[in-house]
């Protein structure tokens, strides 16, 4: 029986291993982390790593959308990409992930507002789970594999791969136990990004540079936004900010939810994220906005242009995420808790943990920029969006820098070892990553004849 071992027990490689298992191959899941049952949201290292992956403890969105969440139209016809999201959508619907129903009429109605704004509004199928429910989905799905004959070990870090003759024969673990196998799937998730980059560096492998996406997560009254949550749970809105033309776009709306931190332990720099829960409730609601930014030499790493800032963002918080009103980014001064608590209108943070500072000594000129001309621009979709109320965390940081040439399988020129979503910048998301892992593992499948 062939050996598939996987890199990695988030979406991407737990929706593998689901195909994998169906075709008679032993398939063992290793990851750095925890089974989803031992997960601690409030330990830094248990917030990023272990089953299920980064987003485990994230908002629970999914869309349902071959160009949300990466581009699956690099690897399929258009045709077989929205099949596949329909397949993905079905393997959730197991377990009693449904669709958010939406209003075709009132959709159209807020394509149309947008248009006449400058605003770009992308109409997708989308369902919540929610935060406090995302692990009893990881959990039943984690089982279900098992019974499959799908093997989970936990708490181990996978440092290399092993190589013979052009082809890859397994993994060698931190300890120096190697893992013999036919084929490798590299689905690591965002935090093992960097590795990727420098596993492909020490073998040789061609990479390429994805964008990184770069801004802060913006919180407001929930108030503000009801209405178009209201026909768009996560709504996509895109703009070109007018003064460097720059792409700009909401991303992970949190409808009455909580800015939470996120510590890159290995890259020493904190961030932010937001989730909402199904059964818990804030008066808050909040989503990152964020620029694409892309590099040419004589750098082109832009993960490391991303860390670079995020450490700098951490210095001036002193560890902590940087909290700041639009109205202090505008007026050019810090904000201070005074001046955030200064009148009863005024939003409260869902995030504490933080310092009260000036964002704009931390992000580039040009960043904060695109970010004010888009939150004035969304003001008109969405007034009072860009209120001096407005709260402003840094930094929101999404990493899909390094990116391993594959083939339309996603296989490496490395025979037998294939690379799947965040880490290996081939997708962003949930789904998007689900639907990678699809991909790679139908394509070890093939090679079978």
């Amino acid at each position: 029986m062939k050996k598939v071992a996987i890199v990695g027990a988030g979406p991407a490689g737990m929706f593998a291993a689901h195909e994998l298992a169906q075709h008679s191959l032993e398939v063992v899941v290793l990851d750095m982390g925890k089974p989803v049952s031992d997960r601690n949201r409030n330990e830094p290292f248990d917030l990023l790593h272990g089953m299920g992956g980064a987003g485990t403890f994230s908002d629970g969105k999914v869309n349902f959308h071959p160009q949300i969440g990466g581009n699956l139209y690099e690897f399929l016809r258009e045709d077989e990409a929205w099949s596949l999201m329909d397949h993905i959508e079905q393997i959730f619907r197991k377990y009693d992930v449904d669709v958010i129903p939406t209003d075709n009429e009132r959709t159209r109605d807020l394509e149309r507002r947008a248009a006449k704004c400058g605003v770009s509004f992308l109409p997708i199928r989308q369902a919540h789970i929610g935060s406090d429910h995302l692990t009893e989905l990881i959990e039943a799905m984690g089982r279900e594999l098992e019974r499959a004959g799908v093997q989970f070990r936990f708490g181990k870090r996978v440092v290399d791969i092993v190589r013979e003759d052009g082809a890859v024969r397994g993994v060698v673990l931190e300890d120096g136990e190697v893992v013999q196998a036919d084929f490798v799937l590299l689905a690591p998730g965002r935090v093992g990004s960097e590795w990727v980059g420098r596993l492909a560096l020490e073998h040789s492998l061609d990479v390429t540079y994805n964008p990184v996406d770069i801004g802060v997560r913006v919180e407001v009254p929930s108030i503000v936004m009801e209405e178009v949550i209201d026909i768009s749970y996560d709504p996509k809105l895109y703009v070109r900010a007018p003064t460097y033309d720059d792409r700009v776009r909401t991303f992970c709306v949190s409808p009455e939810g909580f800015v939470v931190k996120e510590v890159y332990r290995d890259e020493g720099a904190v961030g932010v994220n937001g989730h909402s829960l199904r059964d818990v409730k804030t008066g808050n609601t909040n989503f990152a906005l964020l620029t694409s930014i892309n590099l040419t030499e004589p750098v082109e790493s832009t993960t490391a242009y991303g860390i670079s800032i995020a450490r700098l963002a951490t210095t001036i918080g002193g560890g902590k995420p940087i909290l700041q009103s639009l109205g202090d980014l505008r007026r050019h001064r810090r904000s201070t808790w005074g001046r955030l608590r200064k009148s009863p209108g005024d939003v409260v943070p869902t995030l504490m943990d933080v310092t009260p500072g000036d964002i704009s000594m931390a992000l580039p000129h040009r960043i904060v920029t695109d970010l004010v001309e888009a939150l004035e621009m969304l003001a008109g979709v969405i007034p009072g969006l860009d209120a001096d109320r407005t709260l402003l965390y840094a930094l929101e940081l999404k990493r899909y820098a390094t990116r391993l040439r594959t083939d339309l399988r996603l296989q490496t020129q490395l025979k037998g070892l294939y690379v799947a979503g965040d880490g290996a910048g081939v997708a962003r998301g949930i789904a998007g990553a689900a639907a990678t892992g699809e991909i790679a593992a139908r394509g070890i499948i093939a090679s079978l004849g």
